[in-house]
C-alpha cells in the first residue's frame, strides 16, 4: 500500500516536471531583435528559390526534434564603412568616406529574402562585403555626374541619391537602410584645398580688418577717454574754485551783517510807510470812484440806451420805407406783366383770326383758278378740234389734186433746183463758148437736161410723201396743230 502511494506521488510530481521540461526543449522563442526560421516538417511558406520554412517574429512556436529545424535570424542594426574614391565630372579625383546603418526589413518578404541569403552565421560577413559593393558602385556613378563643389555643399543631397539608386538591390537582398551620412570628402590633389584658399584669404583679409577697425576704434575710445578725463579735472576744478567764492562771499556778508542790518531796518520803516500811503491813495479812488465815476457812468450808459432807441427807430423806419418801395415796384412789375399778357394774346387772336382769313381766301382764289383753268383747257380742246378738222379737209383736198399740188411745190422749189444744178460752175472764172451762139445754145440745153431729172426726182419725193399717207408737210402740220389741241 505504501508503494503504491509513493510511485502515486512520484508519478504526480515527476510527469508534470518532465512534461515542463520536454516543453522547454521543444518550444522555442526568438528575441525581440531576432527571427525564429523553421525548416521541415509542417513549415508551410516557400521562397523564391524553392526553400520551405516557416517564419516566427514576437511570438514561439514548436519545434519538433529531427522532424523541424530551428534557426535564428538577427533583426538588428549593424554598419557598413564605405570608402570610395573616383572621379567627378571634370575628371578630378575624388573619394568619399561614409557610413551606411542598415539591417533586415521586419516584413515576411525581407525576412524571406535575408533568410535565403544570410541565415547561417558565417554569412553575416558576406552581408557586410554585399552592401559595400553596392554602395560603392552607386556612390561612384554619382560621384562621376557631380562637381568637387556639389559635394561639399550637397553631402546630403548625395547620400539621398545613393539610398534610391540601391533602394531595389537592398529589396532583393531583404535589407532596408536605416541611416547614410557622407561623413567626409576625401581630397588626394589637394583641389578643395585650393578651393579654400581664396575664402581663407578673404576670411583673413576681413580679420585684419576688422583688428583695425577695432583697433582704430579703441584708440578713439582711449582718446574719448582722456578727453572725459581732462574734463572731469576742468569741473573739479570749477567747483572747487565756486566752493571757495562762496566760502568768500559768506565771509564778506558775515563781515556786512551790522551794515545789512542797519539797512534792513531801514528797510522795514520804508515798507511801512509806503503801505501807509498805499492805504490813503485807495482811500482817496474810492471816494472819487462814488462820487464822481459813478454817476458819470450812469450819465453815460442813459445817453447811450438813449442813441440806440433813436437809431433802432430810425432803422425800423427805414426798413418799412424800404418795404413799401418794394412793395409797389413789385405791383407795378404784376401789372406790366398783365398788360403784356393781354397784348400778347390780343396779338395771337389777331394773327389767328388773320391767318384764317388768307386761308378762306386762298381756298376762293383755288377755286376759281381751278375753274379758270378748266374753262381755258375746254377752249384750248375745242379750238385743236376745229384746227384738227380743217387740216383733215385740207389734207383731203391736197390728196384729190395732188398733182396740182406737186406742181406747185415743184414751181415754188424751181429756183432753188436750178441753182444747185448750175453749182457745178460757181467755181469757173472763165469759160470760152465755141461755135458762137451754137455752143451757147447748147450749154444751156445742157442745163436744162440736168434740171429735167432733178424736177423727176423732186417730183416723186413729193408723190411718195403723200403716196404713203404722210400726208407730206401739210399732213405733218396738221398732226403737229392736232396734237397741240389734245394735248391743252
Amino acid at each position: 500500500m505504501g508503494t503504491a502511494v509513493v510511485i502515486v506521488i512520484a508519478a504526480v510530481v515527476v510527469v508534470p516536471i518532465l512534461l515542463g521540461l520536454l516543453f522547454k526543449v521543444l518550444w522555442r522563442v526568438p528575441a525581440a531583435d531576432e527571427a525564429l526560421i523553421i525548416t521541415g516538417f509542417g513549415a508551410r511558406r516557400a521562397s523564391p528559390e524553392g526553400k520551405v520554412f516557416r517564419i516566427v517574429t514576437g511570438g514561439g512556436a514548436m519545434v519538433l526534434p529531427i522532424l523541424q529545424k530551428a534557426q535564428y535570424l538577427s533583426l538588428k542594426a549593424d554598419k557598413a564603412i564605405l570608402e570610395v574614391e573616383g572621379v567627378d565630372q571634370q575628371k578630378i579625383p575624388v573619394g568619399v568616406r561614409g557610413v551606411a546603418i542598415f539591417k533586415v526589413g521586419d516584413d515576411e518578404q525581407s525576412i524571406t529574402n535575408a533568410a535565403t541569403r544570410f541565415l547561417e552565421g558565417s554569412n553575416r560577413g558576406q552581408m557586410h562585403d554585399l552592401v559595400r559593393e553596392v554602395f560603392h558602385g552607386h556612390l561612384r556613378s554619382i560621384i562621376g555626374g557631380l562637381s568637387v563643389e556639389d559635394l561639399i555643399a550637397n553631402r546630403n543631397e548625395l547620400a539621398q541619391q545613393t539610398r534610391d539608386a540601391s533602394n531595389d538591390e537592398m529589396q532583393k537582398l531583404g535589407l532596408v537602410v536605416d541611416s547614410m551620412q557622407i561623413q567626409e570628402i576625401i581630397d588626394p590633389t589637394g583641389y578643395i584645398k585650393a578651393l579654400g584658399e581664396p575664402r581663407a584669404a578673404e576670411v583673413k583679409k576681413q580679420a585684419r580688418i576688422a583688428q583695425a577697425l577695432a583697433d582704430r576704434e579703441a584708440t578713439e575710445r582711449e582718446q574719448e577717454a582722456e578727453a572725459l578725463k581732462a574734463q572731469a579735472r576742468r569741473n573739479s576744478q570749477i567747483k572747487q574754485a565756486e566752493y571757495q567764492a562762496d566760502i568768500d562771499r559768506q565771509a564778506a556778508i558775515s563781515a556786512q551783517s551790522g551794515p545789512l542790518a542797519d539797512a534792513e531796518a531801514r528797510k522795514s520803516v520804508v515798507v511801512q510807510e509806503t503801505a501807509v500811503a498805499n492805504l490813503v491813495a485807495e482811500r482817496e479812488e474810492k471816494r472819487l470812484d462814488s462820487s464822481v465815476r459813478k454817476p458819470a457812468d450812469a450819465e453815460a450808459y442813459r445817453k447811450r440806451v438813449e442813441a440806440e432807441g433813436e437809431r433802432a427807430a430810425r432803422i425800423e423806419l427805414a426798413e418799412a420805407s424800404k418795404r413799401e418801395v418794394e412793395l409797389k415796384a413789385e405791383a407795378a412789375a404784376r401789372q406790366t406783366e398783365l398788360q403784356a399778357a393781354a397784348n400778347a394774346r390780343q396779338v395771337e387772336l389777331a394773327a389767328a383770326a388773320e391767318s384764317k382769313r388768307i386761308e378762306q381766301v386762298g381756298v376762293a382764289e383755288a377755286t376759281a383758278t381751278e375753274a379758270t383753268g378748266r374753262a381755258d383747257g375746254e377752249a384750248i380742246r375745242a379750238r385743236g378740234t376745229a384746227e384738227a378738222d380743217a387740216i383733215a379737209r385740207r389734207a383731203e383736198a391736197l390728196a384729190a389734186e395732188s398733182e396740182a399740188v406737186i406742181a406747185q411745190q415743184v414751181a415754188e422749189k424751181l429756183p432753188e433746183i436750178v441753182a444747185a444744178a448750175a453749182g457745178a460752175f460757181n467755181n469757173v472764172d472763165s469759160m470760152t463758148v465755141l461755135n458762137g451762139a451754137q455752143g451757147v445754145t447748147e450749154v444751156m440745153n445742157q442745163l436744162i437736161a440736168q434740171a429735167g431729172p432733178a424736177l423727176d426726182l423732186a417730183r416723186g419725193t413729193f408723190r411718195n410723201g403723200h403716196g404713203n399717207g404722210g400726208g407730206g408737210p401739210v399732213e405733218a402740220a396738221g398732226k403737229a396743230t392736232e396734237r397741240e389741241g389734245s394735248g391743252s
